[in-house]
């Protein structure tokens, strides 16, 4: 059993996304509408579904092919702006689609550039409805190991609770041991905290344990609190919760 919440949407679930929604690629506003819809393809997260007459044409490309999907019949489009082509990456939704989605447009994520909500960018997928992310100021004492090695270290950190995940431990980089971490290449981005600035891996007796830990330094306005600060996947590292070692979650997200 899980120790957070889940959230609880049913796959297929539809709902109006009060917000403006845009959707740029090459610098060209591919569509840019107030009237999407959220639809859960699976439960932890929903996609915009967009409305066909909010996409400008001259970037709508039809492929000319018609494809029967687990949400009805729809026919392939690809976007293309100036010199940037990202064929077979949307999909046009007919008559048959669920209630709803007649005259919607599915975009992959990466068929953009950027997305954004009113006018902010948001990373990855939208932000769920039903989902919450709070970052507390907590004067727990935190520990971070290794086989036995110590990490980090804090009775101030950051604790950030968001749904659907377990809670991470944000602390402060005085608190961090360095002399077993290197820097990683590694990026990621997250829809309610942004992109990631820094991954480290760390190396325990000659043994390499790939990017598990990570920070943002320009997170998301909801997420000031975590700036500049470091976290450590809980699924890779032995966290102590006030002395008491808490149990490893199977899921990896940062």
């Amino acid at each position: 059993m899980a120790h957070y919440p889940s959230p609880n949407v049913e796959t297929d679930h539809i709902e109006p996304a009060p917000r403006r929604v845009r959707g740029l690629l090459n610098n060209a506003v591919i569509f840019d509408t107030t009237r999407a819809v959220y639809v859960w393809e699976w439960p932890p997260y929903p996609q915009y579904y967009i409305p066909y007459a909010d996409i400008d044409r001259r970037y709508f490309v039809d492929e000319n092919h018609e494809q029967a999907l687990r949400r009805g019949t729809a026919r392939r489009h690809g976007v293309r702006a100036g010199d940037v082509d990202r064929p077979g990456t949307a999909w046009l939704f007919g008559a048959d689609a669920l209630d709803g989605l007649d005259g919607m447009v599915r975009f992959d994520w990466k068929a953009l550039d950027a997305w954004y909500e009113e006018d902010e960018e948001i990373f990855v997928h939208p932000r769920s409805p039903y989902s919450r992310v709070d970052a507390l100021r907590s004067r727990r004492v935190v520990r971070i190991e290794i086989e036995g090695v110590v990490l980090a270290e804090s009775s101030s950190p950051v604790m950030v609770f968001e749904t659907g995940l377990p809670t991470r431990y944000y602390l402060d980089r005085t608190s961090i041991d360095f002399a077993n971490l290197r820097p990683s290449d590694t990026e990621t981005a997250c829809p309610y905290k942004g992109r990631t600035t820094g991954y480290w891996t760390a190396v325990i007796n000659g043994q390499r344990y790939p990017d598990l830990a990570w920070t943002y330094d320009f997170p998301t306005q909801q997420l000031a609190p975590i700036a500049g600060l470091i976290a450590f996947y809980n699924e890779k590292v032995d966290v102590f919760l006030d002395g008491v070692l808490q149990d490893r979650p199977r899921t990896h997200f940062s």
